[in-house]
């Protein structure tokens, strides 16, 4: 964590400072912090694979950098003021800054693999999978997006949606570390699945916590994916399991029409309705099932067991910190 902390301050550091308003607001982002979990995870790729994290630390921050781009464009898309207890950059400045900036962070974001001191080939590798894994989160939330105006939403859409949105970035972080390390193909797409079905348990798990959290280490409002009528994985489960009982399909529809104003009346009656429904239990055994398949391509990579524990033992300090 000191690793990638140094290195993106340095980062910010460099930026250039004039226009400010064009740079200022991507250091302002990084400076906001987070739980830097994906840059975390290209280190770990590459030291899976025996070789020393900072000869990744470029990638790492890469990564890093591409995701503070995707939230300064997402805030402006949800209209959302507040991100990590600071005003959005979009509020801080105004739209247009925001916009432009967000476009700047992720050029800088190529500029620091294409700087790099990693070998053309690798390079080569790398700038694949990040173009990838860019071009799928846009798509994800693309259909993020499609799914506000859409009330037919399958559960198979909704997966693919998260899988794109938010897990193909975990795998590609850590495909990327691997590829660093000079991994075989065979392994680095390995430790890819790995990383993506480890973000679908783990957006699953959000989904799940936001409901039935109650450690304020969840670092969200409980209930907020309910006030806002948020399509997650509870919801079209209700929605589809309420409709061969017309007694909760009345009462499940008739929260969702509740006014702001009834908010904490709103998520006490859908929460009921969950469990009346069973789908916490339902929603723990989808999320074991993707860490089962996660597990089982960690277990297929031709690395020791120690350096397969090692990762383990990050991602069990990660689900703790989590819940």
């Amino acid at each position: 964590m000191d690793l990638i902390s140094k290195r993106l301050e340095g980062f910010a550091h460099d930026l250039p400072s004039e226009p400010s308003s064009l740079y200022d607001p991507i250091a302002y982002t990084l400076g906001l912090g987070g739980k830097r979990v994906r840059p975390m995870l290209t280190l770990l790729g590459c030291e899976l694979f025996g070789c020393p994290a900072n000869q990744a630390i470029d990638i790492a921050a890469a990564v890093e950098v591409f995701h503070n781009f995707s939230l300064i464009h997402d805030d402006i898309m949800d209209q959302a003021p507040i991100r990590r207890g600071r005003p959005t950059v979009y509020k801080a400045w105004n739209t247009n800054i925001a916009i432009l900036s967000g476009d700047a962070t992720l050029v800088k974001a190529y500029q620091l693999i294409v700087n790099s001191q990693l070998p053309e080939f690798a390079k080569v590798k790398v700038l694949e999978v990040f173009n990838r894994v860019a071009l799928d989160v846009c798509e994800g939330q693309q259909f993020d997006m499609d799914f506000e105006s859409n009330s037919e939403i399958s559960i198979a859409q909704y997966l693919k949606m998260i899988e794109l949105k938010t897990a193909v970035l975990l795998g590609g972080a850590l495909q990327m570390g691997a590829i660093v390390a000079g991994a075989a193909d065979k392994d680095a797409q390995l430790i890819y699945d790995f990383g993506r079905n480890l973000g679908l348990a783990f957006q699953l798990q959000d989904d799940l916590l936001d409901v039935f959290s109650t450690n304020e280490k969840f670092g969200k409002q409980v209930g907020g994916d309910i006030k806002s009528n948020k399509k997650t994985f509870l919801l079209l489960q209700a929605l589809t399991l309420a409709k061969k009982r017309p007694e909760i399909d009345q009462k499940l529809q008739q929260a969702l029409l509740l006014p702001s104003e009834n908010n904490e009346v709103k998520v006490q009656i859908i929460k009921d309705l969950y469990v009346e429904l069973g789908l916490e239990s339902l929603a723990k055994s989808e999320i074991d099932k993707y860490f089962r398949i996660a597990t089982s391509s960690l277990e297929q990579i031709t690395v020791s067991d120690e350096k397969k524990q090692f990762i383990l033992q990050f991602i069990d300090q990660l689900i703790a910190r989590e819940t």
